[in-house]
């Protein structure tokens, strides 16, 4: 396992609009060979490691806004899972203990034995199979906006249209490829554009932003694909959530949500597995959290990090 070559382009991180000031002078792209797969993250900053994993349909550029202000402290890690992005994209491998497999590849590839993590969206349930099946590489860990496969509830059939336009996708996102990546080909700014749109409540996604996740997804048939494959893994991943719960996590948990979105859904879901769970609701956001209330975020991150950080800070003095 290795870090090798740094991608340019379309997904990387010169190639990527409107990244905030100075952030292409701390941060780099670099594709890591895990043995398996070949992961691209986007790395820069000082400090104990932070492994950020993004959510659907989203990449590594979900973070943007909060990645130069954690790299004073932190080196900071956001990494297209699988599938996504710039990361390779093979049939198979999309369930939640094989995406945390690629992520603790990741970090032994950079050489780092701990550290802490955060996921959103469809991250969240890849970092608690992350959190329970390594506990030993977690130090702390923050998830935010998402149920976890197997142990949250399912959603009824049948919801509010408000509801409805957000959650459809779930269902959706499963079927066969000779069924939805062949009606969403072709379309996929409709798609992608209502999804990104349905879960960003009042406080819109800038249009720059929006474009960018859409134009990485239909850039060949291969990102569709990829894209689809956390969810038809879903039956796969709540197998091993079964397991998974009876291990309860012990490990400091920060859970988070958009104020309009799952408020303290997240912090809920968490105390079904975990011990030591804080909840923190972000107002101003809906589910694109770390887009629409960096600054919120980073309040609550950077205060659950501290004593993270502060164990670091003496073993390097």
């Amino acid at each position: 396992m290795s870090a090798t070559s740094s991608p340019q382009g379309r997904g990387s991180a010169d190639g990527a609009p409107n990244l905030p000031a100075g952030f292409t002078d701390t941060f780099a792209s670099r594709y890591v060979d895990t043995g398996d797969v070949r992961l691209h993250a986007v790395i820069g900053g000082n400090g104990p490691p932070l492994l950020l994993i993004h959510g659907w349909p989203e990449s590594w550029y979900a973070w943007r806004f909060v990645m130069s202000p954690l790299a004073r402290d932190f080196e900071v890690i956001a990494v297209d899972q699988r599938g996504i992005g710039l990361s390779d994209k093979p049939e198979s491998g999309y369930d939640t203990g094989t995406l945390a497999n690629d992520l603790i590849a990741l970090m032994d590839a950079l050489g780092h034995q701990t550290f802490a993590a955060y996921g959103t969206d469809t991250g969240m349930p890849i970092a608690y199979a992350l959190a329970a099946d390594h506990p030993e590489r977690v130090d702390r860990l923050v998830v935010s906006e998402a149920p976890l496969p197997g142990i949250s509830p399912s959603p009824p059939l049948f919801l509010p249209p408000q509801l409805n336009a957000r959650l459809w996708h779930l269902a959706f996102n499963q079927l066969p490829a000779e069924v939805n990546e062949r009606l969403v080909e072709g379309r996929e700014a409709i798609f992608f554009g209502s999804e990104l749109d349905a879960s960003a409540g009042t406080k819109k996604l800038p249009a720059d932003a929006v474009r960018h996740y859409i134009d990485t997804l239909a850039s060949d048939p291969n990102p569709l694909r990829g894209s689809f494959g956390f969810y038809r893994a879903i039956p796969t991943t709540s197998a091993q959530n079964a397991e998974r719960k009876k291990r309860r996590l012990t490990m400091p948990v920060l859970a988070m949500g958009g104020a309009e979105s799952v408020a303290e859904g997240a912090g809920n879901t968490m105390k079904l597995v975990a011990d030591d769970v804080q909840t923190v609701v972000l107002p101003g956001a809906a589910h694109w959290v770390a887009e629409q209330a960096p600054a919120e975020l980073l309040e609550a991150l950077t205060s659950f990090l501290a004593p993270y950080l502060a164990a670091y800070t003496t073993v390097a003095v």
